[in-house]
């Protein structure tokens, strides 16, 4: 039986000399997302030249996935992200739900859900 959790993994490429305004607006959202409830994993990871960014996210189910997606961190800060970085991937690993898929999709994200193996 496969699990509720629904993870995303987002790519990002930062502007030329927006490092400094991107890493601010990383430790915003990660303060925001930290106390949302069934977050359990926000994690930014950045290339070698420091040009790229990974982040991971993962939420306990797809109502979980609603509240990320109607709170402050999308509403007020991923505007922000955008403005000094461009979305080169967004893909979404699991079943987020009717509602939440739907406001995936708004987002260009690609959902990818669980055919076979399992997950610890």
């Amino acid at each position: 039986m496969a699990k509720s959790t629904v993870q995303f993994t987002i790519d990002l490429k930062i502007n030329d000399g927006q490092l400094e305004a991107f890493e601010s607006l990383a430790k915003a959202m990660s303060a925001a997302t930290q106390i949302e409830p069934g977050a359990l994993t926000y994690a930014w990871y950045l290339s070698e030249d420091r040009k790229h960014c990974r982040l991971v996210e993962k939420y306990t189910d797809g109502n979980a996935v609603v509240t990320h997606l109607s709170g402050r961190v999308v509403e007020e800060f991923v505007p922000k992200l955008l403005a000094v970085s461009k979305l080169t991937r967004f893909e979404v690993h699991g079943d987020p739900g009717p509602k939440a898929g739907a406001m995936l999709a708004g987002f260009g994200a690609e959902i990818f859900r669980h055919w076979q193996g399992f997950d610890h």
